[in-house]
């Protein structure tokens, strides 16, 4: 689907997608008093401390290059996306077969193979939905494409692949988002456009980087969307970020114009994020994203249509070259964060748990931590939130994912990264 977008000349040069930014989690910092009501600031628990033991054991079932997403086929096997641009299939003892028909990724920074979804209609239509950065001229941009898949095939593979949606102009930089959470109905799915290391078009209704996106199943827009009916600006601007000086910065801009409309506005269905490296629904049906702050200020928030969430105008961090960004508690206008971290944790994935094997944590949230090396528990009172258990895991966790099976998969990061099961340590 092709769309026309506003120029822009501010661009951001942070890498904080990375978890390369902030700072490391203290294991002597104490923990911070918990919110006081749904109505109080938000809570910092970027030094919140990690518990000294583990309810649960921890096994390694497979090893992997780089895998960055994973998701349960009905069956019970997974999918596991690398981002160098592979894709597998993994059973829960770790047998690894590997599946064909993956389309062409640029593999660079933050940018590859990203995340994969299973359709609500598996059953009956067999489609998995994946992000990745898709090259092209001028650059790459961020596609979400549907495949259908024969899990009972011997050689796996994406038949019938198609981009149902792309982020246009193609640019570079990295911060792509890419994480898709299909509402609870099963009718439209969600798509988390990150700002492409551009910040201020994240503020552009006219541009769909820094936004989250409801569209159906089809990757158009949704009805019944903030927006719907509306349609952008026609004129566009390419540019790129410039070196990571960690600064804002202006470019020249090349104008150019995209035939159709712009359906960004009809597709928004909020605004103003950096990099959502997680997306997922509670049990009550409310959307819940995890968002990398630039140099601190990393935000759990709750995901309500309309709402801007103030990136790049406030932030609870600062940018990297120490520039100051005013505090959201200047713009009472922008949504608040549910919680923040500062130091950040370089939060990456996000699940919520319904299990039996660790019956005390059902509607619970779970975090992987890159920076933190860690997995964090969210607890929660109604909608406000609160960082309950901290576990460190000694790795960078990439991905976390609750099982039908109630164990917690994780996925380390890197070369090398193993899926991990979690355990209760009661279940023997």
């Amino acid at each position: 689907m092709l769309r026309n977008l506003l120029a822009i000349v501010t661009i951001s040069a942070a890498l904080s997608g990375c978890g390369g930014g902030g700072g490391e989690t203290s294991a002597n910092a104490a923990a911070p008093a918990d919110a006081a009501s749904p109505a109080a600031a938000p809570v910092n628990y970027g030094n919140a401390k990690p518990a000294a033991t583990k309810p649960f054991t921890t096994a390694a079932v497979a090893t992997f290059d780089e895998p960055w997403a994973l998701a349960f086929l009905p069956d019970r096997r997974m999918l596991v996306t690398e981002k160098p641009g592979k894709m597998w299939l993994v059973t829960s003892a770790g047998a690894k077969t590997a599946v064909g028909g993956v389309p062409t990724v640029h593999d660079e920074g933050q940018g590859g193979l990203l995340d994969v979804a299973v359709s609500p209609r598996f059953a009956s239509d067999r489609a998995v939905y994946l992000t990745y950065s898709e090259p092209g001229p001028g650059g790459d941009s961020l596609a979400l494409a549907r495949a259908t898949i024969d899990p009972a095939a011997a050689r796996p593979a994406l038949t019938g692949l198609q981009v149902i949606w792309r982020q246009l102009p193609r640019g570079k930089g990295g911060q792509f988002g890419g994480y898709i959470a299909f509402a609870p109905d099963g009718q439209h799915l969600f798509l988390a456009a990150g700002d492409r290391m551009r910040m201020a078009p994240a503020q552009d209704p006219d541009q769909p980087v820094g936004k989250i996106l409801r569209l159906t199943l089809d990757g158009k827009p949704a009805p019944g969307n903030p927006g719907e009916g509306k349609t952008g600006k026609a004129t566009v601007g390419l540019i790129d970020p410039p070196a990571n000086t960690g600064a804002a910065a202006s470019a020249p801009v090349r104008q150019v114009t995209l035939p159709g409309p712009n359906l960004t506005p009809a597709e928004t269905w909020s605004t103003g994020h950096r990099n959502q490296y997680g997306l997922a629904f509670d049990a009550k049906g409310r959307l819940w994203s995890t968002e990398m702050g630039p140099k601190g200020g990393d935000e759990l928030n709750l995901i309500e249509p309309g709402r801007n969430y103030g990136w790049p105008l406030v932030s609870y961090g600062s940018n990297y070259d120490e520039t100051p960004i005013p505090s959201p508690t200047t713009r009472p206008e922008l949504a608040e964060p549910a919680l923040y971290w500062n130091p950040v944790i370089a939060p990456a994935g996000l699940t919520f748990y319904d299990g039996n094997m660790f019956p005390e944590w059902r509607g619970s949230a779970f975090i992987g931590g890159l920076a933190a090396t860690a997995l964090v528990r969210i607890a929660f009172d109604g909608t406000t939130a609160r960082e309950a258990e901290r576990w460190t895991m000694d790795n960078r966790i990439r991905a976390v994912v609750s099982g039908p099976d109630g164990a917690l998969w994780l996925l380390e990061d890197g070369a090398g990264g193993r899926l991990l099961r979690l355990t209760s340590r009661r279940a023997g």
